[in-house]
């Protein structure tokens, strides 16, 4: 693996806190956490010890990484927080949860998850188009868990909701090498307060 560029020295990770039956979402998970520690990247993840997200965490706290985690007070107990992190930050509510993660990373990975994962996800994809951050947002598209989403997104690009200057905030690939060595290359593009009204 190439070295990584000076501005991914850190990564919020989004995934699930579920452990799905099909074992290539937590083998994903193990392998995103290892792989990023190995490149000397900080995981900042939701800081809870369950499903995807713990294995994230332990498996580049194995190989040697720093992990921050940050989580709620309300999901302390509920998502059962991992004690061994390098640092663990209580926030009142979600919303202080994103705008931490978003604080404290140089870029954003979803991994396969849920609702909560989407809702991360996709609030990073808005927040870039309003200018709100110029980070790269990547997906790993896992074993094509996110093949139909990548169909919803193209469709919304088509018909006309996604502005062709955001058609590429999106950054998507199947494998962790290519999609690291995508969002190292992102350009951050012009968001919808910069462009010229006769535009929009």
């Amino acid at each position: 693996m190439s070295a990584p560029n000076a501005s991914l020295n850190a990564l919020a990770i989004y995934c699930g806190s579920a452990t799905p039956a099909d074992p290539i979402y937590m083998e994903t998970a193990r392998m995103t956490g290892r792989a990023l520690a190995e490149r000397g990247i900080t995981v900042v993840y939701g800081g809870g010890r369950l499903g995807l997200m713990g294995a994230v965490a332990d498996s580049a706290l194995e190989a040697g990484g720093k992990v921050i985690g940050v989580i709620p007070d309300k999901l302390v107990n509920t998502e059962v927080a991992h004690r061994g992190l390098t640092e663990l930050h209580e926030v009142p509510d979600m919303h202080a949860r994103k705008a931490l993660f978003t604080a404290l990373s140089d870029g954003f990975v979803t991994l396969p998850g849920g609702v909560g994962t989407m809702d991360e996800l996709w609030e990073a994809v808005s927040w870039a188009q309003l200018g709100y951050h110029a980070k790269p947002v990547g997906l790993l598209n896992a074993g094509g868990f996110y093949d139909r989403l990548l169909d919803f997104n193209r469709h919304m690009i088509d018909v006309g909701f996604i502005r062709p200057a955001h058609a590429g905030i999106l950054i998507a690939r199947d494998t962790l090498p290519e999609l690291i060595d995508a969002m190292t290359a992102y350009e951050p593009h012009t968001p919808i307060t910069a462009i010229p009204v006769n535009r929009l």
